[in-house]
């Protein structure tokens, strides 16, 4: 945790909020670049599945989880998720996420990390805590949002197209992704979940649209794109383009992905490595459905 007066900030902040904090023994170890040795960070886990909280919150992403997947109790960590314990964040939290999706089919929540969040300098964002309110408190049932104004255009030219798009709506399938380069690092191991017809969510950070469309390759070539009904991109950000993309970008990957699949690929969705960002049930069954330009994902009794 390199941050620490924001992890500080975060833990006054979710205080501030009402909150009863729990700092685990091992939130601030280190070891080499990572936070704490693998026993250190397998312990925590498991302490956080033991710990009754209503919410186990990751502190940061980064990496280091991948290395210890196959020394984890997924049965402890599911029969903590039944009894009520919602375990949250993003970024490396991906592959956590999606094993346990995998080996058991408990449902994870993506959404906002400690420091990354709640520990800004400054105010948190106002969207990103009340969906964390809502998930504490029960009351989330979906999240919406406004598609891009090409994005209809795009996703009707789509083979599958053949209703208008502001009909759109697949009902009753298992939303899951996250970071897509956490996501394709587990193509081929025990931990990426066999998901079909289900909704899968992406987003990346620091990684230049020839990276995406890379990783994205991976996911297509492996089969994984093709077995799902629709595709949601959220926020990829923070990288930067150069003279010889002579016209390559973000928008030249999405319109490629649209080409190679028959499923919809929707943009915009708000979450990623940004401040405002919504939470989503990863594993559970929700329903996407578009009117217009307006974008749905709901949950809801589906829990």
């Amino acid at each position: 945790m390199r941050d620490k007066a924001g992890f500080r900030r975060g833990v006054r902040r979710l205080k501030a909020l009402g909150h009863e904090v729990e700092i685990d023994e091992a939130a601030l170890a280190s070891h080499q670049r990572f936070a704490g040795d693998d026993a250190t960070r397998i312990a925590a886990i498991q302490r956080a599945a033991a710990s009754g909280a209503d919410v186990a919150l990751i502190s940061r992403g980064g990496y280091g989880l991948t290395r210890i997947l196959p020394a984890i109790d997924y049965k402890a960590l599911a029969k903590a998720a039944f009894r009520g314990t919602r375990f949250v964040g993003l970024s490396d939290f991906t592959a956590l996420q999606n094993a346990l999706l995998a080996k058991t089919g408990a449902t994870t929540w993506a959404g906002p990390a400690l420091a990354e969040d709640f520990g800004v300098d400054g105010e948190p964002d106002d969207i990103m805590e009340a969906c964390f309110d809502d998930l504490i408190t029960g009351q989330g049932e979906g999240t919406g949002w406004r598609l891009p104004k090409n994005a209809i255009k795009s996703i009707a030219n789509q083979s599958i197209a053949t209703r208008a798009i502001d009909d759109l709506s697949i009902n009753n399938a298992v939303l899951w992704g996250g970071n897509l380069a956490v996501l394709s690092s587990l193509v081929g191991t025990p931990w990426l979940p066999a998901i079909r017809g289900g909704i899968l969510f992406l987003e990346e950070v620091h990684e230049h649209p020839y990276r995406l469309e890379r990783m994205l390759t991976q996911l297509l070539h492996a089969g994984v794109l093709g077995r799902q009904k629709a595709v949601v991109l959220g926020q990829f950000t923070n990288y930067k383009l150069v003279p010889h993309d002579k016209g390559f970008k973000l928008a030249s990957v999405v319109q490629w992905l649209q080409g190679q699949i028959k499923a919809p690929v929707l943009t915009g969705l708000p979450f990623g490595h940004v401040a405002t960002k919504v939470v989503l049930p990863v594993g559970a069954k929700v329903t996407l459905a578009v009117e217009g330009r307006d974008a749905f994902l709901l949950w809801g009794h589906q829990l």
